[in-house]
């Protein structure tokens, strides 16, 4: 077993075991036992609780920005690269739901996860061409994050096979949030003109 192919097995056990017993119970270890998994090589990949969900973000990541779409209005890009993001979640939708209830229980872990999720929102930025660095770039994450956890809430109560109410839900938020940002714009001052040098 590649790695590679271990750390797909783990994630895939500490989710099972957080839908059956409640995320407080989970830990690399607890996950390994669940899955028959080397105790010694789950240590070496798996340090801590947080790395199952840092890699399990990235792969959510690499679904999403897989095949991103390149044409259309940088609302219809982040909308595809959301909804896929959301696609890949749904392969483990119980062991997220169960997560996403333990949370308000373990203060570290959902401290974690916040600053994971918002760097994911700079890769979905930039996969739908925003720029995402600097002040601005912050600003943007933190709008993007607002519109994945509103769309979140949705999804963890959406059980429809095709997931309408999270597309609603993200379509909604991404249209407020593109309100806020072109209110934003508008409001900003014009550059001040260049005064010419006396001569």
């Amino acid at each position: 077993m590649t790695d590679q192919e271990f750390e797909a097995a783990l994630i895939d056990a500490a989710f099972a075991l957080g839908a059956e017993a409640g995320w407080l119970r989970v830990s690399p270890a607890a996950a390994a036992r669940h899955a028959g998994l080397d105790l010694a090589r789950a240590r070496a990949l798996f340090p801590c609780t947080g790395e199952i969900l840092r890699k399990f973000g990235r792969q959510a990541d690499a679904a999403a920005l897989s095949h991103a779409m390149t044409d259309g209005s940088v609302r219809d890009r982040l909308f595809d690269s959301l909804l896929r993001r959301f696609d890949y979640l749904q392969l483990r939708r119980a062991g997220v739901v169960a997560l996403m209830r333990a949370l308000p229980f373990c203060p570290p872990l959902a401290l974690a996860l916040a600053g994971m999720n918002l760097a994911s929102m700079g890769w979905l930025l930039e996969g739908a061409g925003v720029e995402a660095t600097g002040v601005g770039g912050a600003l943007k994450k933190r709008g993007l994050l607002a519109v994945w956890l509103y769309g979140l809430r949705a999804w963890a109560e959406d059980n429809s096979p095709d997931l309408t109410a999270t597309m609603a839900a993200v379509d909604k938020a991404l249209a407020r949030a593109e309100g806020v940002a072109q209110r934003h714009s508008s409001s900003q001052p014009p550059p001040e003109a260049e005064t010419p040098a006396a001569t």
